[in-house]
C-alpha cells in the first residue's frame, strides 16, 4: 500500500514567501525516513496472514497493495487524504469539491496495479459538529464516486475539538481508504517495462491534491479559487484502455511530480513532450521564485497520470483516445533511473525521492 503522511492544517501566517517545498514546511525526503519506520514494523505483519486468505502480494511502497483472495483473485486496497486542501476550502467556505479530491486521491492509486476500484469508507474528523459543512463534502464524494464507479459503503465521523484546529471553528480533515479488485495474473507492476517504450500522459485538472502547503503560502487568496478544482478521476479511460492495450505499467502523479513514476521501474524516463502547465503552476513559480526542478517535483505541472506501453500502442492510442481522453505521447522510457526533462533548451534532471 502507498503509505503517505497525513499534513496537519497549519497557521496561516503572513511571513516571507517560501522557495520550496521543505521551507514551506513539507520535506518529502525527511518523510520518507519517517516512513520507512513504520513500513519496517508493518511488513512485520505480513506473517499474520501467510499461507492464508488474505497474504499480501508484495511489499509496502507500490501505489496500492495487493491481497491475495484464493484463485485467481486479489484484493487492491489504499489509503489516502486531501492533505491541506482542507485550508483553501475553509478559506472559501466551499467544501462540494475536496469530496471528490479523497475519491480521486485513492481510486487513481488503485487504478496504478490494474484493479478496479469497487468501494471506499471515508474518514471526517471534524473540529465540530456542521451538518451543512458535512452535506456538502459528502455531496462532492458521491460526485467522485459516480465518476469511479464505485459504491461507499460506511466511514467515521467524528468531533475532536482538542485535536482538529481551524478558520472560525470549521477544522476539518478527511481521508478514506479504497478496496478494488483484479486478476492476479492481470496484476500491473512495471516489471515489463523496456527501455523504448513511451509514456503516455494524461492531462491533469490542476494542482490536484498535492503541495497546497507551498502554494497556499505563494498564491494570494484571491487565486484560492484555482486551488478547489477537483483531482481528474482517471478510472474509465484506464480501465478502456487495459481492455484494448498491453499496460505495462501506471503512476499517479502525486507526492514527488514527475519523478514519482520512478517508483515503478528500475529505469528511468525522458520525457520531452510535456504539456504546457496551465496558468496556476506558472502563477505559483513566478510569484514565489520557485525553480523548475522544485516545481517538477512538487506538483504534476498539467500531467495527473502517466502510463507505459509499447510504441506501437502509444501510436494507436494517442489515436484513437487523444483527444477524447485528453492524453499525449510525452516520452520514452530509457536506462538510467532518473527523470530527465527537456522544455525547449531547458533540461531537468529529477532523482527518485
Amino acid at each position: 500500500m502507498d503509505r503517505k503522511p497525513v499534513h496537519a492544517v497549519e497557521k496561516i501566517e503572513k511571513t516571507v514567501k517560501p522557495t520550496t517545498y521543505a521551507k514551506a514546511g513539507v520535506d518529502i525526503r525527511r518523510e520518507n525516513q519517517t516512513i520507512k519506520g513504520i513500513v519496517n514494523w508493518a511488513e512485520k505483519t505480513f506473517k499474520f496472514r501467510e499461507g492464508k486468505v488474505g497474504q499480501p502480494l508484495s511489499g509496502i511502497g507500490t501505489f496500492a497493495n495487493m491481497i491475495d483472495l484464493g484463485d485467481n483473485r486479489a484484493l487492491v486496497v489504499c489509503s489516502d487524504g486531501v492533505g491541506s486542501k482542507v485550508v483553501v476550502a475553509q478559506e472559501l467556505e466551499k467544501y462540494d469539491t475536496v469530496g471528490i479530491d479523497v475519491v480521486a486521491m485513492n481510486v487513481n492509486d488503485a487504478i496504478c496495479v490494474g484493479a478496479e476500484p469497487i468501494t471506499m469508507v471515508d474518514y471526517l474528523a471534524m473540529e465540530e459538529s456542521n451538518p451543512e459543512l458535512a452535506s456538502e463534502i459528502a455531496k462532492g464524494m458521491y460526485e467522485g464516486a459516480k465518476q469511479a464507479g464505485i459504491a461507499i459503503v460506511g466511514g467515521e465521523t467524528a468531533c475532536l475539538p482538542d485535536m482538529i484546529k481551524g478558520l472560525k471553528n470549521r477544522g476539518f480533515d478527511l481521508a478514506a481508504a479504497v478496496v478494488g479488485i483484479v486478476d492476479k495474473d492481470k496484476i500491473i507492476t512495471g516489471e515489463k517495462i523496456v527501455p523504448g517504450d513511451k509514456v503516455i500522459g494524461f492531462e491533469s485538472n490542476g494542482i490536484h491534491s498535492n503541495g497546497l502547503t507551498l502554494a497556499r503560502k505563494v498564491l494570494p487568496v484571491t487565486m484560492w479559487t484555482k486551488l478547489l478544482e477537483p483531482t481528474r478521476i482517471y478510472v474509465p479511460e484506464v480501465l478502456q484502455l487495459k481492455k484494448e492495450f498491453e499496460v505495462k505499467g501506471m503512476a499517479n502523479i502525486t507526492g514527488g511530480g514527475m519523478a514519482n513514476p520512478l517508483r515503478i521501474t528500475k529505469y528511468g524516463y525522458h520525457l520531452d513532450n510535456l504539456p504546457e502547465p496551465q496558468m496556476i503552476f506558472k502563477k505559483i513559480q513566478e510569484l514565489g521564485k520557485i525553480s523548475d526542478e522544485e516545481m517538477y517535483t512538487t506538483f504534476n505541472m498539467g500531467t495527473g497520470f502517466t502510463m507505459v506501453v509499447s510504441e506501437k500502442d502509444a501510436l494507436s492510442m494517442k489515436k484513437k483516445y487523444g483527444q477524447e481522453y485528453r492524453l499525449d505521447i510525452i516520452g520514452t522510457v530509457i536506462q538510467k533511473h532518473h527523470t530527465k526533462i527537456t522544455r525547449g533548451e531547458k533540461t531537468i534532471i529529477l532523482e527518485e525521492q
